[in-house]
Protein backbone atom coordinates (compact mmCIF):
# COMPACT_ATOMS: atom_id res chain seq x y z
CA UNK A 1 0.00 0.00 0.00
CA UNK A 2 0.87 3.36 -0.59
CA UNK A 3 0.13 6.71 0.54
CA UNK A 4 1.03 10.33 0.28
CA UNK A 5 0.25 12.69 3.03
CA UNK A 6 -1.93 9.93 4.67
CA UNK A 7 -4.03 9.79 1.79
CA UNK A 8 -4.14 6.58 0.03
CA UNK A 9 -2.89 6.58 -3.65
CA UNK A 10 -3.25 4.29 -6.79
CA UNK A 11 -4.43 3.64 -9.79
CA UNK A 12 -8.04 1.40 -9.55
CA UNK A 13 -7.46 0.13 -12.68
CA UNK A 14 -3.80 -0.88 -13.27
CA UNK A 15 -4.14 -1.54 -9.44
CA UNK A 16 -0.57 -0.14 -8.17
CA UNK A 17 0.48 3.59 -7.89
CA UNK A 18 2.37 5.66 -10.17
CA UNK A 19 5.17 6.82 -7.61
CA UNK A 20 7.73 8.10 -11.11
CA UNK A 21 5.43 10.93 -11.23
CA UNK A 22 5.84 12.39 -7.97
CA UNK A 23 8.82 14.04 -8.09
CA UNK A 24 12.06 13.52 -5.93
CA UNK A 25 12.21 17.17 -5.48
CA UNK A 26 8.62 17.78 -4.10
CA UNK A 27 9.29 15.05 -1.39
CA UNK A 28 10.56 15.54 2.19
CA UNK A 29 10.89 12.11 3.37
CA UNK A 30 9.59 8.09 2.77
CA UNK A 31 9.00 6.16 5.35
CA UNK A 32 8.16 2.18 5.39
CA UNK A 33 6.20 -0.28 7.19
CA UNK A 34 7.23 -3.73 6.61
CA UNK A 35 5.02 -6.57 6.75
CA UNK A 36 1.14 -7.36 6.66
CA UNK A 37 -0.51 -3.91 8.00
CA UNK A 38 -4.03 -4.52 6.44
CA UNK A 39 -5.24 -4.47 10.61
CA UNK A 40 -4.56 -0.66 10.57
CA UNK A 41 -4.13 0.60 6.99
CA UNK A 42 -6.77 -1.74 5.21
CA UNK A 43 -6.61 -3.95 2.28
CA UNK A 44 -3.73 -4.26 -0.21
CA UNK A 45 -1.47 -3.92 2.79
CA UNK A 46 -0.33 -7.27 2.44
CA UNK A 47 3.58 -6.89 2.08
CA UNK A 48 3.97 -3.19 4.15
CA UNK A 49 3.44 0.62 3.59
CA UNK A 50 5.14 3.00 1.83
CA UNK A 51 4.36 6.80 2.70
CA UNK A 52 5.52 9.58 0.98
CA UNK A 53 5.69 12.80 2.76
CA UNK A 54 5.78 16.00 0.33
CA UNK A 55 8.11 19.08 1.35
CA UNK A 56 6.88 21.22 4.48
CA UNK A 57 8.17 24.05 5.95
CA UNK A 58 9.29 23.58 10.24
CA UNK A 59 11.53 26.75 10.31
CA UNK A 60 9.61 29.98 11.67
CA UNK A 61 9.98 32.99 8.75
CA UNK A 62 10.47 33.17 4.84
CA UNK A 63 12.30 30.60 3.43
CA UNK A 64 13.42 29.37 0.00
CA UNK A 65 14.63 26.83 -2.22
CA UNK A 66 16.00 26.38 -5.72
CA UNK A 67 17.85 23.56 -7.93
CA UNK A 68 18.92 23.32 -11.15
CA UNK A 69 19.92 20.07 -13.32
CA UNK A 70 21.21 18.70 -16.58
CA UNK A 71 22.39 15.56 -17.41
CA UNK A 72 22.65 12.50 -19.95
CA UNK A 73 19.21 11.60 -22.39
CA UNK A 74 18.44 15.48 -22.24
CA UNK A 75 17.78 15.29 -18.46
CA UNK A 76 16.14 18.64 -17.61
CA UNK A 77 15.25 19.82 -14.19
CA UNK A 78 14.35 22.69 -12.23
CA UNK A 79 12.43 23.28 -8.61
CA UNK A 80 12.10 25.67 -6.05
CA UNK A 81 9.57 27.05 -3.19
CA UNK A 82 8.82 28.86 -0.42
CA UNK A 83 7.53 28.73 2.92
CA UNK A 84 6.20 31.80 4.83
CA UNK A 85 5.44 30.18 9.06
CA UNK A 86 4.36 32.01 11.76
CA UNK A 87 4.03 30.95 15.23
CA UNK A 88 0.76 29.25 14.88
CA UNK A 89 0.80 28.21 11.23
CA UNK A 90 2.24 28.61 7.70
CA UNK A 91 2.17 28.14 4.00
CA UNK A 92 3.83 26.94 1.60
CA UNK A 93 4.42 26.36 -2.28
CA UNK A 94 7.06 23.94 -4.67
CA UNK A 95 7.04 23.92 -8.10
CA UNK A 96 9.46 21.08 -10.13
CA UNK A 97 10.11 20.59 -13.78
CA UNK A 98 11.39 17.43 -15.06
CA UNK A 99 11.97 16.10 -19.07
CA UNK A 100 14.26 14.12 -20.59
CA UNK A 101 14.35 12.62 -23.98
CA UNK A 102 14.86 8.91 -22.58
CA UNK A 103 15.84 5.55 -24.37
CA UNK A 104 14.94 2.97 -26.47
CA UNK A 105 13.21 0.86 -23.88
CA UNK A 106 12.94 -2.27 -26.53
CA UNK A 107 16.14 -4.72 -26.81
CA UNK A 108 15.33 -5.04 -30.27
CA UNK A 109 14.68 -9.24 -30.11
CA UNK A 110 11.61 -10.95 -30.27
CA UNK A 111 11.37 -14.97 -30.57
CA UNK A 112 7.47 -16.09 -30.45
CA UNK A 113 8.14 -19.74 -30.30
CA UNK A 114 9.24 -18.66 -26.42
CA UNK A 115 7.26 -15.54 -25.09
CA UNK A 116 4.37 -13.75 -26.64
CA UNK A 117 2.86 -10.55 -24.70
CA UNK A 118 5.91 -8.31 -24.44
CA UNK A 119 3.87 -5.39 -26.40
CA UNK A 120 6.10 -3.55 -28.18
CA UNK A 121 7.19 -6.53 -30.14
CA UNK A 122 3.67 -7.41 -32.10
CA UNK A 123 5.08 -5.76 -34.86
CA UNK A 124 8.64 -6.99 -35.27
CA UNK A 125 11.29 -4.53 -35.73
CA UNK A 126 9.04 -1.43 -34.46
CA UNK A 127 9.24 0.88 -31.70
CA UNK A 128 13.49 1.06 -31.69
CA UNK A 129 13.06 4.77 -30.94
CA UNK A 130 13.43 7.10 -27.83
CA UNK A 131 10.40 7.08 -25.23
CA UNK A 132 10.42 10.64 -23.63
CA UNK A 133 9.10 12.10 -20.46
CA UNK A 134 7.69 15.37 -19.24
CA UNK A 135 6.76 16.06 -15.93
CA UNK A 136 5.39 19.45 -14.46
CA UNK A 137 4.38 19.48 -10.53
CA UNK A 138 3.35 21.72 -7.66
CA UNK A 139 2.52 21.40 -3.77
CA UNK A 140 0.42 23.42 -1.98
CA UNK A 141 0.52 22.97 1.92
CA UNK A 142 -1.28 25.45 4.68
CA UNK A 143 -1.45 24.27 8.63
CA UNK A 144 -2.86 26.19 10.86
CA UNK A 145 -3.03 26.01 15.54
CA UNK A 146 -5.07 28.27 17.26
CA UNK A 147 -4.37 26.77 20.36
CA UNK A 148 -2.56 23.65 21.69
CA UNK A 149 -5.46 21.42 21.31
CA UNK A 150 -6.31 21.72 17.95
CA UNK A 151 -4.40 21.22 14.90
CA UNK A 152 -5.41 21.58 10.97
CA UNK A 153 -3.59 20.93 8.16
CA UNK A 154 -4.13 20.54 3.91
CA UNK A 155 -2.40 19.77 1.30
CA UNK A 156 -2.90 19.44 -2.43
CA UNK A 157 -0.44 17.72 -5.11
CA UNK A 158 -0.59 17.66 -8.68
CA UNK A 159 1.79 16.56 -11.36
CA UNK A 160 1.11 16.84 -15.39
CA UNK A 161 3.42 15.04 -17.99
CA UNK A 162 3.55 13.46 -21.05
CA UNK A 163 4.61 9.82 -21.23
CA UNK A 164 6.10 8.34 -24.63
CA UNK A 165 6.63 4.41 -24.46
CA UNK A 166 6.43 1.29 -26.42
CA UNK A 167 3.43 -0.24 -28.22
CA UNK A 168 1.16 -0.89 -30.92
CA UNK A 169 -1.76 0.32 -30.14
CA UNK A 170 -1.20 3.31 -28.02
CA UNK A 171 2.71 4.57 -27.47
CA UNK A 172 2.25 7.86 -25.77
CA UNK A 173 0.01 9.23 -22.78
CA UNK A 174 -0.75 12.60 -21.22
CA UNK A 175 -1.08 11.28 -17.42
CA UNK A 176 -2.20 13.73 -14.36
CA UNK A 177 -1.41 12.31 -10.57
CA UNK A 178 -3.72 14.51 -8.07
CA UNK A 179 -3.77 14.47 -4.04
CA UNK A 180 -5.76 16.73 -2.15
CA UNK A 181 -5.92 15.62 1.49
CA UNK A 182 -7.33 17.73 4.73
CA UNK A 183 -6.44 16.41 8.67
CA UNK A 184 -7.56 17.50 11.74
CA UNK A 185 -6.01 16.64 15.10
CA UNK A 186 -8.03 17.66 18.60
CA UNK A 187 -6.25 16.67 21.78
CA UNK A 188 -7.80 17.54 24.47
CA UNK A 189 -5.43 16.10 26.98
CA UNK A 190 -2.06 14.21 27.35
CA UNK A 191 -4.04 10.98 27.35
CA UNK A 192 -6.67 11.24 24.06
CA UNK A 193 -6.37 12.03 20.44
CA UNK A 194 -8.51 12.29 17.91
CA UNK A 195 -7.89 12.66 14.57
CA UNK A 196 -10.16 12.97 10.99
CA UNK A 197 -7.92 12.59 7.84
CA UNK A 198 -9.97 13.22 4.71
CA UNK A 199 -8.58 12.78 0.90
CA UNK A 200 -9.12 11.83 -2.95
CA UNK A 201 -6.77 10.72 -5.21
CA UNK A 202 -7.09 11.11 -9.26
CA UNK A 203 -5.20 9.24 -12.13
CA UNK A 204 -6.02 9.98 -15.00
CA UNK A 205 -4.40 8.69 -18.33
CA UNK A 206 -5.00 9.94 -22.12
CA UNK A 207 -3.75 7.43 -23.93
CA UNK A 208 -2.89 8.36 -28.20
CA UNK A 209 -1.29 6.21 -30.83
CA UNK A 210 1.27 8.95 -32.52
CA UNK A 211 -1.45 11.82 -32.59
CA UNK A 212 -4.43 10.17 -33.01
CA UNK A 213 -6.73 9.34 -29.78
CA UNK A 214 -7.51 5.58 -28.43
CA UNK A 215 -8.32 6.11 -24.83
CA UNK A 216 -8.51 7.59 -21.41
CA UNK A 217 -8.43 5.93 -18.40
CA UNK A 218 -9.35 7.78 -14.89
CA UNK A 219 -9.22 5.91 -11.48
CA UNK A 220 -10.41 7.80 -8.56
CA UNK A 221 -10.38 7.24 -4.63
CA UNK A 222 -11.81 9.14 -2.65
CA UNK A 223 -11.29 8.30 1.66
CA UNK A 224 -11.81 9.00 5.00
CA UNK A 225 -10.83 8.04 8.30
CA UNK A 226 -12.00 8.71 12.03
CA UNK A 227 -9.20 7.55 14.37
CA UNK A 228 -8.64 7.87 18.55
CA UNK A 229 -5.98 7.15 20.42
CA UNK A 230 -6.53 6.43 24.09
CA UNK A 231 -3.71 6.01 26.55
CA UNK A 232 -5.54 3.85 29.02
CA UNK A 233 -2.67 3.15 31.42
CA UNK A 234 1.30 4.08 31.01
CA UNK A 235 2.90 3.02 28.08
CA UNK A 236 -0.27 1.58 27.45
CA UNK A 237 -2.04 2.95 24.12
CA UNK A 238 -5.53 1.80 22.79
CA UNK A 239 -6.29 3.06 19.48
CA UNK A 240 -9.87 2.33 17.10
CA UNK A 241 -11.19 3.90 14.45
CA UNK A 242 -13.54 3.73 11.34
CA UNK A 243 -12.10 4.34 7.42
CA UNK A 244 -14.26 4.54 4.39
CA UNK A 245 -13.28 4.62 1.12
CA UNK A 246 -14.71 4.79 -2.23
CA UNK A 247 -12.91 3.36 -5.47
CA UNK A 248 -14.69 4.42 -9.14
CA UNK A 249 -12.99 3.86 -12.61
CA UNK A 250 -14.01 5.48 -16.02
CA UNK A 251 -12.29 3.70 -19.42
CA UNK A 252 -13.34 5.52 -22.59
CA UNK A 253 -12.61 3.32 -25.14
CA UNK A 254 -14.41 2.65 -28.47
CA UNK A 255 -13.91 -1.01 -28.01
CA UNK A 256 -13.68 -1.27 -25.06
CA UNK A 257 -15.69 1.31 -22.49
CA UNK A 258 -16.36 0.39 -18.98
CA UNK A 259 -17.00 2.35 -16.02
CA UNK A 260 -17.40 0.67 -12.21
CA UNK A 261 -17.39 1.96 -8.50
CA UNK A 262 -16.60 -0.32 -5.32
CA UNK A 263 -16.95 0.91 -1.53
CA UNK A 264 -15.92 -0.42 1.51
CA UNK A 265 -15.99 0.39 4.78
CA UNK A 266 -13.84 -0.48 8.08
CA UNK A 267 -13.79 -0.66 11.64
CA UNK A 268 -10.35 -1.18 13.31
CA UNK A 269 -9.16 -1.60 16.78
CA UNK A 270 -5.14 -2.02 18.21
CA UNK A 271 -3.39 -2.24 21.56
CA UNK A 272 0.53 -1.24 22.48
CA UNK A 273 1.73 -2.26 25.58
CA UNK A 274 4.86 -1.41 27.10
CA UNK A 275 6.06 -3.36 30.09
CA UNK A 276 9.49 -2.69 30.77
CA UNK A 277 11.68 -4.44 28.46
CA UNK A 278 8.68 -6.10 26.50
CA UNK A 279 6.29 -4.49 24.51
CA UNK A 280 2.86 -6.24 23.09
CA UNK A 281 1.07 -4.79 20.46
CA UNK A 282 -2.27 -6.50 18.90
CA UNK A 283 -4.85 -5.39 16.28
CA UNK A 284 -8.17 -6.45 14.56
CA UNK A 285 -10.27 -5.05 11.75
CA UNK A 286 -13.25 -5.91 9.80
CA UNK A 287 -13.86 -4.74 5.94
CA UNK A 288 -17.07 -4.40 4.26
CA UNK A 289 -16.23 -4.67 0.78
CA UNK A 290 -19.30 -3.92 -1.54
CA UNK A 291 -17.71 -6.43 -4.03
CA UNK A 292 -16.28 -9.15 -2.47
CA UNK A 293 -18.27 -8.77 1.44
CA UNK A 294 -16.54 -8.73 4.76
CA UNK A 295 -13.34 -9.73 5.80
CA UNK A 296 -11.53 -10.28 8.52
CA UNK A 297 -7.69 -9.65 9.55
CA UNK A 298 -5.46 -9.17 12.32
CA UNK A 299 -1.92 -9.01 14.03
CA UNK A 300 -0.27 -9.75 17.07
CA UNK A 301 3.15 -8.91 17.54
CA UNK A 302 5.70 -9.19 20.45
CA UNK A 303 9.57 -7.43 21.61
CA UNK A 304 11.60 -8.03 24.16
CA UNK A 305 14.64 -6.20 25.22
CA UNK A 306 17.20 -8.72 25.99
CA UNK A 307 19.95 -6.10 26.79
CA UNK A 308 23.65 -5.34 25.68
CA UNK A 309 21.84 -3.67 22.66
CA UNK A 310 20.00 -6.77 22.01
CA UNK A 311 16.51 -6.96 20.81
CA UNK A 312 14.30 -9.72 19.68
CA UNK A 313 10.84 -9.07 17.80
CA UNK A 314 8.25 -11.52 16.55
CA UNK A 315 4.81 -11.29 14.42
CA UNK A 316 1.92 -12.70 12.70
CA UNK A 317 -0.56 -11.39 10.88
CA UNK A 318 -2.95 -11.73 7.99
CA UNK A 319 -4.49 -9.79 5.23
CA UNK A 320 -6.13 -9.53 2.04
CA UNK A 321 -5.97 -7.40 -1.68
CA UNK A 322 -8.77 -7.06 -3.82
CA UNK A 323 -8.41 -7.39 -7.40
CA UNK A 324 -8.08 -4.01 -9.67
CA UNK A 325 -10.90 -3.31 -12.19
CA UNK A 326 -8.39 -4.07 -15.19
CA UNK A 327 -8.04 -7.43 -13.64
CA UNK A 328 -11.94 -7.67 -13.70
CA UNK A 329 -13.24 -6.00 -16.61
CA UNK A 330 -10.61 -5.37 -18.91
CA UNK A 331 -12.06 -6.66 -22.09
CA UNK A 332 -10.07 -9.12 -23.75
CA UNK A 333 -7.47 -9.11 -20.86
CA UNK A 334 -9.49 -9.66 -18.01
CA UNK A 335 -11.22 -11.99 -15.42
CA UNK A 336 -14.28 -11.41 -13.77
CA UNK A 337 -13.75 -14.42 -11.75
CA UNK A 338 -10.73 -13.44 -9.99
CA UNK A 339 -11.74 -14.04 -6.14
CA UNK A 340 -9.33 -11.46 -3.69
CA UNK A 341 -5.79 -12.68 -2.37
CA UNK A 342 -5.49 -13.62 1.25
CA UNK A 343 -2.42 -13.71 3.08
CA UNK A 344 -1.13 -15.10 6.04
CA UNK A 345 2.25 -13.83 7.66
CA UNK A 346 5.08 -14.81 10.35
CA UNK A 347 8.64 -12.38 10.66
CA UNK A 348 11.08 -13.50 13.43
CA UNK A 349 13.95 -10.34 13.65
CA UNK A 350 17.07 -10.42 16.23
CA UNK A 351 18.78 -7.07 16.38
CA UNK A 352 21.55 -5.32 18.33
CA UNK A 353 22.36 -1.57 18.90
CA UNK A 354 25.48 0.14 19.68
CA UNK A 355 27.06 3.51 19.47
CA UNK A 356 26.92 4.46 15.83
CA UNK A 357 25.98 0.75 14.63
CA UNK A 358 23.06 -1.30 14.14
CA UNK A 359 22.86 -4.93 12.57
CA UNK A 360 19.36 -6.61 12.01
CA UNK A 361 18.56 -9.84 10.63
CA UNK A 362 15.10 -10.34 9.22
CA UNK A 363 13.55 -14.38 8.75
CA UNK A 364 9.53 -14.05 7.45
CA UNK A 365 7.40 -16.29 5.65
CA UNK A 366 4.18 -15.51 3.87
CA UNK A 367 1.61 -18.07 2.35
CA UNK A 368 -0.90 -16.76 -0.13
CA UNK A 369 -4.48 -17.61 -0.97
CA UNK A 370 -5.63 -16.59 -4.77
CA UNK A 371 -2.63 -15.01 -5.50
CA UNK A 372 -3.62 -12.62 -8.60
CA UNK A 373 -1.08 -13.04 -11.37
CA UNK A 374 -0.47 -12.76 -15.02
CA UNK A 375 -1.00 -16.01 -17.19
CA UNK A 376 0.65 -15.59 -20.42
CA UNK A 377 -1.36 -18.60 -21.41
CA UNK A 378 -4.47 -17.47 -20.69
CA UNK A 379 -3.51 -13.87 -21.96
CA UNK A 380 -5.30 -12.72 -18.72
CA UNK A 381 -4.85 -12.53 -14.63
CA UNK A 382 -5.88 -15.61 -12.78
CA UNK A 383 -5.59 -16.58 -9.01
CA UNK A 384 -2.55 -19.26 -8.04
CA UNK A 385 -4.52 -21.47 -5.42
CA UNK A 386 -1.64 -20.98 -2.96
CA UNK A 387 2.10 -19.75 -3.00
CA UNK A 388 4.56 -19.44 -0.26
CA UNK A 389 7.36 -16.34 -0.11
CA UNK A 390 9.75 -16.79 2.55
CA UNK A 391 12.87 -14.72 2.93
CA UNK A 392 15.88 -13.93 5.01
CA UNK A 393 17.23 -10.09 5.36
CA UNK A 394 20.53 -9.11 6.54
CA UNK A 395 20.91 -5.12 7.15
CA UNK A 396 23.90 -2.97 8.73
CA UNK A 397 24.26 0.38 9.37
CA UNK A 398 28.08 2.26 10.43
CA UNK A 399 28.37 5.91 11.38
CA UNK A 400 32.12 5.88 12.36
CA UNK A 401 33.75 9.27 12.22
CA UNK A 402 33.84 11.15 8.88
CA UNK A 403 32.43 7.57 7.41
CA UNK A 404 28.59 6.44 6.99
CA UNK A 405 28.04 2.65 6.04
CA UNK A 406 24.76 0.93 5.13
CA UNK A 407 24.36 -2.56 3.61
CA UNK A 408 21.72 -4.84 3.04
CA UNK A 409 21.73 -8.80 2.16
CA UNK A 410 18.67 -10.59 0.47
CA UNK A 411 17.65 -14.33 -0.06
CA UNK A 412 13.76 -15.09 -1.22
CA UNK A 413 12.37 -18.25 -2.21
CA UNK A 414 8.99 -17.03 -3.58
CA UNK A 415 6.82 -20.62 -5.17
CA UNK A 416 3.63 -21.06 -6.31
CA UNK A 417 2.49 -24.76 -3.94
CA UNK A 418 -0.67 -25.03 -5.92
CA UNK A 419 -1.75 -28.28 -6.98
CA UNK A 420 -0.69 -29.33 -10.46
CA UNK A 421 2.38 -28.93 -13.11
CA UNK A 422 3.28 -25.56 -11.98
CA UNK A 423 3.78 -26.71 -8.09
CA UNK A 424 6.54 -25.83 -6.59
CA UNK A 425 7.98 -23.37 -9.50
CA UNK A 426 9.51 -19.54 -9.03
CA UNK A 427 6.99 -16.68 -8.71
CA UNK A 428 7.64 -14.56 -11.84
CA UNK A 429 9.82 -11.46 -11.48
CA UNK A 430 11.55 -11.88 -8.06
CA UNK A 431 15.35 -12.47 -7.79
CA UNK A 432 16.27 -14.89 -5.74
CA UNK A 433 19.51 -13.40 -3.96
CA UNK A 434 19.86 -9.58 -3.74
CA UNK A 435 22.03 -6.85 -2.23
CA UNK A 436 23.44 -3.66 -1.93
CA UNK A 437 26.07 -1.72 -0.31
CA UNK A 438 25.98 2.44 0.27
CA UNK A 439 29.49 3.88 1.26
CA UNK A 440 29.93 7.43 1.94
CA UNK A 441 32.80 9.84 3.65
CA UNK A 442 32.18 13.91 4.09
CA UNK A 443 35.50 15.78 3.89
CA UNK A 444 35.42 19.19 4.51
CA UNK A 445 32.88 20.54 2.45
CA UNK A 446 33.24 17.70 -0.08
CA UNK A 447 31.23 14.50 -0.02
CA UNK A 448 31.96 11.33 -1.87
CA UNK A 449 29.84 8.32 -2.29
CA UNK A 450 29.10 4.95 -4.09
CA UNK A 451 26.04 2.48 -4.34
CA UNK A 452 26.55 -1.46 -5.33
CA UNK A 453 23.93 -2.99 -6.13
CA UNK A 454 23.22 -6.79 -6.73
CA UNK A 455 20.43 -9.00 -8.03
CA UNK A 456 19.89 -12.58 -9.14
CA UNK A 457 18.88 -13.86 -12.28
CA UNK A 458 14.21 -14.42 -12.15
CA UNK A 459 11.81 -15.83 -13.97
CA UNK A 460 9.58 -13.45 -16.35
CA UNK A 461 6.25 -16.22 -16.68
CA UNK A 462 4.71 -18.51 -14.12
CA UNK A 463 6.07 -21.22 -16.06
CA UNK A 464 9.92 -20.57 -15.50
CA UNK A 465 9.97 -20.94 -19.23
CA UNK A 466 11.65 -17.27 -19.64
CA UNK A 467 14.52 -16.39 -17.64
CA UNK A 468 16.05 -12.53 -17.07
CA UNK A 469 19.27 -12.44 -16.10
CA UNK A 470 21.24 -10.97 -12.95
CA UNK A 471 23.35 -7.81 -12.82
CA UNK A 472 25.30 -5.73 -10.72
CA UNK A 473 25.87 -2.18 -11.27
CA UNK A 474 27.82 0.21 -9.67
CA UNK A 475 27.13 4.14 -9.28
CA UNK A 476 28.78 6.78 -7.66
CA UNK A 477 28.50 10.69 -6.64
CA UNK A 478 30.18 13.60 -5.06
CA UNK A 479 28.99 16.97 -3.52
CA UNK A 480 30.77 20.05 -2.95
CA UNK A 481 29.34 22.64 -0.81
CA UNK A 482 31.02 25.93 -2.54
CA UNK A 483 29.75 28.36 -0.32
CA UNK A 484 26.69 29.22 2.85
CA UNK A 485 23.22 27.30 1.53
CA UNK A 486 24.72 26.62 -1.69
CA UNK A 487 25.38 22.89 -3.26
CA UNK A 488 26.49 21.54 -6.27
CA UNK A 489 26.37 17.78 -7.05
CA UNK A 490 27.15 14.92 -9.96
CA UNK A 491 26.10 11.47 -9.50
CA UNK A 492 27.02 9.04 -12.40
CA UNK A 493 24.98 6.27 -12.39
CA UNK A 494 26.00 2.70 -13.98
CA UNK A 495 29.06 3.58 -13.74
CA UNK A 496 30.66 0.36 -15.70
CA UNK A 497 27.33 0.56 -18.75
CA UNK A 498 25.89 -2.80 -17.23
CA UNK A 499 23.41 -3.81 -19.86
CA UNK A 500 20.75 -5.91 -18.34
CA UNK A 501 16.64 -5.77 -17.94
CA UNK A 502 14.53 -6.27 -14.84
CA UNK A 503 11.25 -7.46 -17.38
CA UNK A 504 11.96 -9.71 -20.46
CA UNK A 505 12.35 -7.45 -23.94
CA UNK A 506 12.92 -4.39 -22.22
CA UNK A 507 16.15 -2.39 -21.56
CA UNK A 508 17.10 -0.30 -18.50
CA UNK A 509 19.55 2.76 -18.92
CA UNK A 510 23.21 2.43 -19.69
CA UNK A 511 25.61 4.83 -17.92
CA UNK A 512 24.14 7.84 -17.13
CA UNK A 513 25.48 11.45 -15.81
CA UNK A 514 23.69 14.71 -14.11
CA UNK A 515 24.89 17.78 -12.55
CA UNK A 516 22.84 19.79 -10.17
CA UNK A 517 23.10 22.73 -8.53
CA UNK A 518 21.00 23.85 -5.19
CA UNK A 519 20.66 26.15 -3.04
CA UNK A 520 19.18 26.18 0.18
CA UNK A 521 20.08 28.62 3.05
CA UNK A 522 20.33 27.01 6.82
Amino acid sequence: MDLVDGVRIGSTTAGFPALQDIPLDQIERIEIVRGPRSSLYGADAIGGVIQIFTRRGNRQGIHGHARLAAGSHGLREASGGIDIRGARGGIGLDLAHQSTDGINACSGTYDPNTWIGAGCFIVPGTHLDRDGYRNNSFTLRADFAPNAQWQFDARAFRATGHNDYDGDYVDNSDIVQQVIGGHARWSPTSDLQIALTIGRNIDDSSNYLAHAFVNRYRSSRSSASLQGDFTVASGQVLTAGFDWQRDGANVVDPWSPFARTRGNRAVFAQYQGNFGAQDWQLSLRHDDNDQFGGHATGGIAWGYDIGNGWRVTASHATAFKAPSFNELYYPGFSNPLLRPEDSRSSELSLARSGEGWHVQANAYVTRIHDLIAWDSSLNAPGNVDAARIRGLELTGQLHLGAWTASGQIGWLDARNTSAGFLHGLRLARRPRHSARLDLDRAIGDWRVGITVIGESSRWDDVANTLRVGGYGTLDARVQWRFAPGWTLQANVDNAFDKRYETSAWYNQPGRTFALSLRWQPD
